[in-house]
């Protein structure tokens, strides 16, 4: 077009400059200069083959006028104006094509010009507007210029010049956005660069091309992710010139003007990362050009190349030999084949071609000496790009590729290698989804992923050479210390790192790197995840240090960062490994400096750092003498405490089988200091006030580390050594104690810590002298009524017209706390009573204290300088608020100890002699007021009064109850259950809300509160869901308090409990379904429970028994000990069982459909597993009023699960009382319309009707009535139904036989060959293999209702067996751990007898049937497996499928066709509505899906539009889709699936047989790889995306119609 215009134009004028001169005038349109631009390249065409006749003289003058006069201006004005604004529409693309027309236009004028001087000026002139970094428009525009006249310029000649511009141009190249964003004018420059000019550019060769490669290798290391992109566009533009085009240049001399990248290491560090760092597909599919490209030409060459690594030495990058050229083709083949696949992102893609990285690693190492043949960097690429991957499922199966490595195969070693593993591995390994349980394992089984890491990590660091070690360990855990991780992932690294074998490998570093992983593991809030980490951190080192490198220091120092009451605690296994470790490395650590070791028998290094240990710390400190100095930090009485014991603990290992005096010698060596100091404290008054508090603070911790966790202290030598010599200086030290407290020595903010450090020593002592035996007159009674009385005289004495000092007020707090602390210990030591229940001043004082008084803050100027910032307004908040928490405590132990004589309701009593007890409306209104003003951690006390008030007041002041309750609530839903408030609060919240007189009185008057409480009850259900464990408070404390002994339940309690019934109805049925990282959390914390003892972390932290699971144990256990024969309790259990079947009516209501494993499933579930666990208790009487209900629940839609509860429970009903079997003949009245959903479970019962007929005195008429039904359902159109009725003719026929039924003498020829018939069935088809499931399914062959009857079978067995996810099933064990309800001695309904729980889930499962399209719709469902049984007729000729599709169609007036579509492993109802429409519109045969119910969702029938009532439908579930496509193919059908593989056939090349079976893959997964393995054919549907997938039914409707337009094809021929 463009040539037949420029010939129009110049067959109008044989001057062609009068016709440039035309065109340079007027307005400077695109298409005018276009035009411009083909007249001159006409001219310029004209003027290469010498027919230059039009002027040719004057061509070149007009050539030069037209740049300068015309083009020239347009492009300076074109580089001022802006880029069409900010409107990016048609003036800008207007722009672009006026300049691009230029551009080419200025090129043709100066090779028209002749010489390069036209071509020069403009190139200068361009590249100084370049250089200049004006607006990008200007940029653009000179970029044109430049590379429209660039190759005109002389390589020679202009060379300096060709320099330059290369050097603008790969500036402007580079300085582009890589990370693939929208493009902006900057980028279009850039870009312009890139794709225009430096081509030119470079076939100019010589001078560019070195200023363009040598510029690119300026550029110094390997890009990062975000500037890869730029050079590889500028690589790729210039990719015939670095990699010239194969059998191009054979010319040894012009090919050695130029660089060769293949052997530049930079070049090929650039593609790699481009290859695994890349973000946008773009740059990636660059990268992979320009690898493709140089195999290509060395493949093509021949000559022999190698580029090894920047580092020197190692295998080279790339290499090419001719001799191994099939090698290397194979190799980079396959690599290049992954790198493409990958770009899928889909792991049922990419799963197949996995394989072939394994044949990658076999290629790249030699066998001859086991040395890398391929630099290992670019096996790393790959892993990198699958680890970088958005699908979390294909990172995951990179990561576990990666760490199968070394199972097979044994790669040599390779700095990358390590490097690859401490980087991008240990990257991924930080995503916790990664270790989730694998399909079909087991909870508590522990992570796959978890245990090859561990598995590869052992095998990798035992591999590594030892100079290589200890750098690669600790760079791996100064890794883990980098960033904050999850606790998931640290456990199991740190298990892997456990777990490697002992070596002496890290250094003090090293030491400190693992205190730093140690303090990241503290972040999390899952307790038990965090002290197994800290066990296995701890083990790590154990296993690596190097001991001669650290000092016993520094391991103090480490041991410090764990916390014993998470994972070191004293007795545990962990405990005992670490005293092995001392004792075996005790006299090779690094000496730290010269120690004194007088005294210590056989003196050890360990022995005596510990001995310096306690001698420096107690020293006098030097700093801080004065009285109102801040006490220590506990950190070094914890430190030393903790090393003392291990010691000790040592020296005992080493005398187990020797003298037992040694322990006692080394421990009372070791704690001389502190004893003689002790001894001291209460005579020596002037002792520094620093050291008494360093002595007690180590006293302390001694006796809390000391003890054991796990087992018994009175068999514990150590403890009875350190008691025994406590109790020598318990009197020194009672008196310290009394004196501190009690002569106002105490005056300053910081003498509160000091209290609060007496009153925890006093505590210990007091406890010590109870394990030892109470003493009357021992000296701490003789210390307790003195402090109570000075505590009172220093309360009752007040300042009247006086400002309060500083010191009065510290003295006042000091005496409430000794004040509280003496309450307490009184309350837990009856031996501490010091009178009658009658009031003495002690009582009369504490209940006249006023309630909530404040104490006032002192003036500043009498504060001690150094604890100016302590008393500030938030200071001495805290301050009041403990000293009104220390009132309450007071009050509570008062409260307790007379609540007898607490009123129910004011104005009895004139003259109170205890206030506070015997006016309990102003006390409960001072409580409410109290829970204003105290934070929530101190508001326990006001708790434990509100218990004893509140059942007091109830009646009377029912408002005011009501006000608590709700005040209360505010404070506990107001707080996370992650603060270690949380759970004690919510324990005395529910205490004195749910407390047994509340309830009972609240359920009586059934006013406010009685609703308020059941508010309060559904709000703490509610808030389970979120924070897991407040149910199970509730539920526990509940059931123990309806319970008075293991054995009897109170009629009064469960009188109450009646009122209360929803809680147990909703304990019965609780259980959320969590998140998935919720879930995975839960599955790694049953894993390190399931360790036990071997992980100390189950020792040491308390099983607090939140899991949801344990609700409903708790609510089972209770419904257990519940007697049928005691009204109350039978009453209780009746209203239960009412209440839960009207909830699974309401639950059927809710959905009618619902899927398996779904919420309303699991609830149903959990409903019929209480009414089995109570149905013991039920009688005729009650059974009467409910068997409809039940029976009803059999008629509604089910899933599997539920049947076989209802199934059992009906057999249960029918077996102890047959005279509802007339009921139960009635179910099967209904028409078959209504019993296509249900009539199966009613076959399923008949079929246990041995178990019915046990108690059955007259068997016969059972079995004529059974016998007449179940032979009826023989013959009916359902296959399903058939094969149900068959079971249960089969067991009825064996009674008949059995119990000689005469009447059915004349029919047994009949039944006889019935059976016979199925069950000697000829051939393989899916009717043979249903009999045989069925028969051999768990309910029918295994299951006996009545020796199953057990809770193992009820909440583990049957939902095992029966598909129910994991989460659902409650093993036996947690029942019996669950020790808060306990069960009898003699109960014997724990653990199922049979055979049963051997049984493993088979294919078979019960499920509704039916589907709206009719009968005959069913009967073609099944018509090319089966066939009906027609006792009479014994030989039926068997049916084709492919008959019967026939018919139909020809029927139906339709086309045939031979195309069946299988899309049973599609989920989504929406794809298969389309595809059932699109299968119907194109005349296939029929659509296999994996369930007929679909076809009643109303996605489905939205998008088939009713094509489901035109095309046959036939169930085929995933499991039996082997078989049926075997089947296919001995019908000589050609099975093709829909897949990318790597020998997938181009849609557009394959020509689809006449009997072609289409199988189609999962929405998520595709194709399963066990049935890829079926298939004759994979068709791939050809694709110029970068997304490289389409939805399921696009890609089958593409590929049916492709097979309808070549079948029409075929007919069209062959009809011609």
């Amino acid at each position: 077009m463009e040539w037949v215009l420029a010939e129009a134009l110049l067959s109008q004028s044989r001057d062609p400059r009068v016709l440039l001169g035309a065109l340079c005038r007027g307005e400077a349109s695109a298409e005018r200069v276009e035009t411009l631009c083909f007249l001159l390249q006409r001219l310029e065409d004209e003027e290469a083959r010498g027919g230059g006749g039009r002027g040719a003289g004057a061509l070149p003058e007009a050539a030069r006028e037209v740049a300068a006069g015309y083009l020239v201006p347009l492009l300076r004005g074109l580089r001022g104006r802006p880029a069409g604004g900010s409107d990016p529409g048609p003036p800008a693309r207007h722009r672009r094509r006026v300049l691009r027309a230029a551009g080419a236009a200025l090129r043709s004028c100066a090779r028209l010009a002749g010489g390069s001087q036209l071509a020069a000026a403009l190139a200068e002139e361009a590249l100084r507007d370049l250089l200049a970094g004006g607006p990008a428009p200007g940029a653009e525009a000179a970029v044109e210029v430049l590379a429209a006249v660039g190759p005109c310029l002389r390589p020679r000649e202009d060379g300096p010049l060709l320099e330059r511009v290369a050097q603008a141009a790969l500036a402007l190249a580079l300085a582009a956005d890589g990370d693939g964003g929208e493009a902006g004018p900057a980028e279009d420059a850039a870009a312009l660069a890139a794709g225009r000019l430096l081509p030119a550019l470079g076939q100019c060769g010589g001078a560019a091309l070195r200023a363009v490669w040598d510029g690119l290798g300026a550029a110094g290391a390997p890009p990062g992710p975000g500037r890869v992109g730029p050079q590889l566009l500028v690589l790729s533009a210039l990719a015939e010139r670095l990699l010239p085009e194969p059998g191009a240049d054979r010319d040894p001399r012009t090919r050695e003007e130029g660089p060769d990248a293949r052997r530049c290491w930079r070049f090929w560090r650039t593609v790699q990362a481009g290859l695994a760092q890349a973000q946008d597909a773009l740059t990636r599919k660059r990268a992979r050009y320009l690898l493709q490209r140089a195999v290509e030409v060395s493949a093509e060459l021949g000559a022999r190349c190698a580029c090894g690594p920047q580092e020197g030495n190692g295998p080279s990058l790339f290499w090419w030999s001719e001799k191994k050229k099939d090698e290397l083709l194979k190799f980079w083949e396959n690599y290049i084949l992954i790198m493409e696949t990958l770009e899928g992102n889909q792991i049922h893609v990419i799963k197949p071609v996995l394989p072939k990285l394994n044949s990658l690693f076999e290629y790249a190492v030699s066998e001859e000496n086991g040395n890398w043949l391929f630099h290992p960097s670019w096996h790393m690429c790959i892993y990198k790009r699958m680890f970088e991957s958005e699908n979390k499922i294909l990172t995951k199966e990179g990561v576990l590729h990666f760490l199968e490595l070394y199972e097979t195969k044994v790669l040599p070693f390779s700095p990358e290698f390590s490097e690859f593993i401490i980087g991008p591995l240990m990257d991924a390994l930080s995503e916790s989804s990664l270790y989730s349980r694998s399909p079909g394992q087991l909870i508590g089984s522990g992570s796959p992923l978890g245990l090859k890491l561990q598995k590869f990590l052992v095998t990798y660091i035992s591999l590594l050479p030892e100079e290589i070690k200890s750098s690669f360990l600790l760079k791996c855990i100064q890794k883990m210390s980098s960033r904050h991780w999850c606790a998931i992932p640290i456990l199991f690294l740190s298990k892997a790192l456990a777990n490697v074998p002992r070596c002496k490998a890290l250094g003090i570093e090293a030491l400190l790197a693992l205190r730093d992983v140690l303090q990241c593991t503290m972040i999390t809030h899952q307790i038990l995840l965090r002290g197994a980490a800290q066990c296995y951190l701890l083990q790590t080192a154990m296993n690596l240090v190097d001991v001669e490198k650290v000092s016993l220091s520094d391991i103090s120092t480490f041991l410090m960062c764990l916390r014993q009451e998470e994972s070191l605690g004293r007795g545990t296994s962990l405990w005992t490994e670490l005293c092995d470790w001392l004792r075996v490395n005790e006299n090779c650590f690094r000496r730290a400096s010269d120690c004194s070791c007088i005294g210590l028998p056989e003196t050890s290094s360990l022995n005596i750092y510990v001995k310096n240990l306690v001698q420096e710390y107690m020293k006098s400190p030097a700093l801080g003498t004065g009285e109102n100095c801040f006490m220590p930090d506990w950190f070094e009485a914890k430190l030393v405490a903790m090393m003392v014991l291990l010691a000790v603990d040592v020296e005992g290992m080493k005398s187990q089988y020797s003298e037992k005096r040694r322990t006692q010698n080394v421990l009372r060596i070791f704690l001389d200091p502190l004893l003689e100091s002790l001894m001291k404290l209460g005579t020596n008054a002037y002792m520094p006030l620093l050291k008494t508090d360093r002595c007690l603070q180590l006293l302390v911790k001694l006796l809390h580390t000391c003890m054991l966790k796990g087992s018994s202290t009175q068999d514990d030598e150590v403890f009875t050594l350190l008691q025994n010599f406590v109790m020598s200086t318990a009197e020194s030290i009672s008196e310290f104690i009394l004196r501190r407290l009690t002569m106002n020595e105490l005056s300053s903010v910081s003498d509160l810590d000091r209290c609060h450090l007496y009153l925890m020593v006093l505590t210990e002592l007091i406890n010590l002298h109870l394990k030892v035996g109470w003493k009357r007159g021992n000296p701490i009674w003789r210390v307790i009524s003195p402090l109570k009385n000075a505590s009172i005289r220093h309360l009752q004495e007040m300042d009247h017209g006086q400002e309060p000092t500083l010191g009065t007020q510290v003295q006042r707090v000091i005496s409430m706390a000794a004040l509280a602390t003496v309450c307490e210990a009184t309350d837990r030591t009856p031996e501490l009573q010091l009178g009658s229940l009658e009031a003495g001043p002690t009582e009369r004082f504490l209940s006249a204290l006023p309630l909530n008084h404040t104490l006032q803050k002192p003036h500043a100027e009498e504060e001690s300088s150094l604890c100016e910032e302590s008393s500030s307004s938030q200071g001495w908040g805290k301050i009041v608020a403990q000293y009104i928490h220390d009132q309450w405590v007071c009050l509570s132990f008062l409260l307790k100890k007379y609540h007898t004589l607490i009123p129910t309701s004011e104005g009895e009593i004139l003259e109170p002699i205890l206030p506070a007890v015997q006016m309990p409306v102003r006390t409960l209104q001072a409580a409410l007021e109290a829970l204003t003003v105290l934070p929530s951690d101190q508001v326990l006390p006001v708790f434990h009064c509100m218990k004893i008030l509140v059942p007091k007041l109830l009646t009377s002041s029912e408002s005011l109850c009501v006000e608590s309750f709700d005040m209360a609530w505010k404070i506990i839903s107001a707080l996370s259950n992650t603060q270690l408030i949380f759970w004690s609060n919510l324990k005395a919240f529910v205490q004195f809300v749910f407390d047994t007189k509340v309830l009972t009185t609240a359920a009586k008057i059934k006013g406010q509160a009685y609703f308020k409480i059941k508010e309060i009850m559904y709000k703490i259900i509610e808030m389970s869901a979120i924070k897991t464990g407040v149910f199970n408070t509730l539920i526990s404390y509940c059931c123990k308090s309806w319970i008075v002994s293991a054995s009897t339940v109170s009629q009064v309690s469960l009188s109450t409990a009646k009122n209360y019934s929803e809680l147990v109805l909703e304990a019965c049925i609780f259980g959320t379904v969590f998140r998935r990282d919720q879930r995975l959390i839960q599955d790694v914390q049953t894993y390190i429970e399931n360790l036990g003892h071997d992980c100390a972390a189950n020792t040491v932290i308390e099983n607090t028994k939140r899991e949801d699971h344990y609700v409903r144990i708790c609510a089972v256990k209770f419904l257990c000990l519940l007697d049928g024969s005691n009204m109350s309790h039978k009453l209780f259990v009746e209203d239960l069982a009412i209440k839960l079947l009207d909830k699974d009516e309401l639950v059927s209501k809710s959905r009618t459909r619902y899927y398996v494993n779904s919420q309303q499933h699991r609830v149903k579930n959990r409903i019929w597993q209480a009414l089995l666990v109570i149905f013991p208790r039920f009688d005729q009487n009650f059974l009467n009023r409910i068997i409809d209900k039940i029976f009803h629940a059999g008629f509604i839609n089910n899933q599997a699960s539920i049947k076989y509860f209802i199934e059992w429970i009906i057999i249960l009903i029918l077996h102890k009382f047959p005279q509802f079997l007339a009921k139960f003949w009635d179910c099967f009245s209904y028409g078959e319309e209504n019993l296509k959903t249900s009539i199966c479970t009613f076959l399923s019962v008949l079929s246990h009707l041995d178990i019915i007929t046990q108690n059955v005195p007259e068997k016969k008429p059972i079995l004529k009535q059974a016998f007449v039904i179940v032979l009826q359902w023989c013959f009916s159109h359902n296959f399903s139904i058939r094969l149900y009725a068959l079971v249960a003719l089969k067991k009825i026929w064996s009674m008949c036989k059995t119990w000689h039924v005469e009447e059915f003498d004349a029919l047994t020829s009949v039944i006889e060959s019935s059976l016979s018939q199925v069950e000697n069935m000829p051939g393989a088809g899916n009717a043979k293999k249903n009999w045989q499931r069925i028969q051999e399914h768990f309910f029918f062959e295994t299951f006996h209702p009545l020796k199953d009857y057990c809770l193992e079978t009820i909440f583990y067995i049957l939902p095992r067996l029966s598909g129910l996810v994991e989460d659902e099933w409650i093993a036996i064990g947690k029942f019996t751990r669950f020790t808060d309800i306990p069960l009898d001695s003699g109960f014997q309904w724990y653990l199922s007898p049979t055979q049963l729980c051997e049984r493993k889930p088979g294919d078979w499962a019960q499920q509704d049937i039916g589907s709206n399209s009719g009968e005959a719709d069913d009967q073609s469902e099944w018509t090319d497996v089966q066939k009906k049984i027609i006792p009479w007729k014994n030989n039926v000729p068997d049916l084709d499928l492919e008959l019967v599709f026939q018919d139909r169609v020809a029927k139906l007036g339709k086309s045939i066709s031979r195309l069946i579509v299988v899309a049973s492993l599609i989920d989504k109802p929406t794809n298969l509505g389309g595809l059932c429409r699109t299968c119907e519109v194109f005349g296939a045969s029929a659509l296999t899906v994996g369930s007929l119910q679909c076809t009643r969702d109303k996605q489905f029938q939205c998008l088939s539009v009713s094509a489901e009532q035109w095309l046959p439908l036939v169930e085929v579930r995933p499991p039996q889709l082997i078989d049926f496509l075997q089947q296919k193919k001995s019908e000589g059908y050609t099975v093709i699936g829909v897949e990318q593989t790597a020998r997938s056939v181009d849609l557009t090349q394959y020509s689809f047989p006449e009997r072609s079976l289409l199988l189609l893959g999962n929405e998520r997964e595709g194709i399963p790889a066990n049935l890829i393995q079926q298939l004759d054919v994979c068709v791939e549907i050809p694709q110029q995306g970068i997304i490289r997938s389409l939805n399921v039914h696009v890609s089958g409707a593409l590929l049916i119609w492709e097979y309808t337009r070549q079948q029409l094809l075929k007919h069209g021929d062959t009809e011609s």
